[in-house]
């Protein structure tokens, strides 16, 4: 079996090896102020896909995920414009009473940072300092799908989730809008160039085409009004 990775086309679909397992998520708010959750995932089922398969990067495609080839219909322009330094190089540390963050910016406005009792930012610096705030921090940062926020622990070690391999087709009904690519488990990521960005255990690529920071989402499809057709309630 080949590699798992995906390596970018100039211009064109992201092309995925080595059989990573492909499904749909669905973001869901919990509608309930006292839950610790203000948003959870919904499973979409998994999607049928070949050990190797393109997903489209345009957001013009007509076979849902997959690329059917209309980036040369519409003349997609995928340059990558995202900063190729690392997250630490590119990450502001901010010190927390109960627990310190890193934050790259780089936010794909999916809203698992938001919690009954604030943000992640609020839990990590306020002045309750119980087990159970201190979890909630650190549980919000894990649940960045972007990878943008990292707990790190009083020593200085890094707090993150252990991840399998796969992707995820992400949707967004309280917007009205299908959402970015959900990458985990560490699948590295070829550049058009052939430059390898750095491996990430949790990041998002865009898959409306409107992103500034391609090929990452920068929560583009919400201001576009991105739809695949599949998303549900829309």
């Amino acid at each position: 079996m080949s590699e798992k990775k995906i390596k970018i086309v100039k211009d064109g679909p992201y092309i995925v090896t080595g059989n990573v397992d492909l499904s749909e998520k669905i973001i869901r708010p919990t509608d309930d102020e006292t839950r610790d959750e203000q948003y959870v995932w919904e499973d979409g089922g998994e999607t049928p896909h070949g050990e190797t398969y393109a997903l489209c990067r345009c957001g013009a495609s007509r076979k849902h995920s997959f690329c059917d080839g209309s980036h040369t219909e519409v003349g997609f322009d995928g340059t990558e414009t995202a900063s190729r330094k690392t997250y630490m190089e590119r990450a502001e540390l901010i010190k927390g009473k109960n627990v310190d963050l890193l934050d790259d910016g780089r936010c794909a406005r999916a809203r698992f940072c938001y919690r009954g009792k604030g943000d992640t930012w609020f839990l990590a610096s306020c002045d309750d300092s119980s087990e159970k705030t201190v979890c909630e921090a650190v549980k919000s940062a894990c649940e960045c799908p972007a990878g943008r926020l990292t707990a790190l622990a009083k020593d200085g070690s890094c707090i993150e989730p252990e991840l399998e391999p796969e992707i995820e087709i992400t949707q967004d009904p309280e917007m009205g809008v299908s959402g970015g690519i959900n990458v985990k488990g560490g699948i590295p990521l070829v550049a058009a160039d052939g430059f390898r960005y750095e491996t990430r255990n949790r990041y998002v690529l865009c898959r409306c085409g409107r992103s500034k920071d391609k090929p990452f989402c920068d929560g583009a499809h919400i201001d576009e009004k991105f739809n695949d057709g599949n998303c549900p309630d829309s």
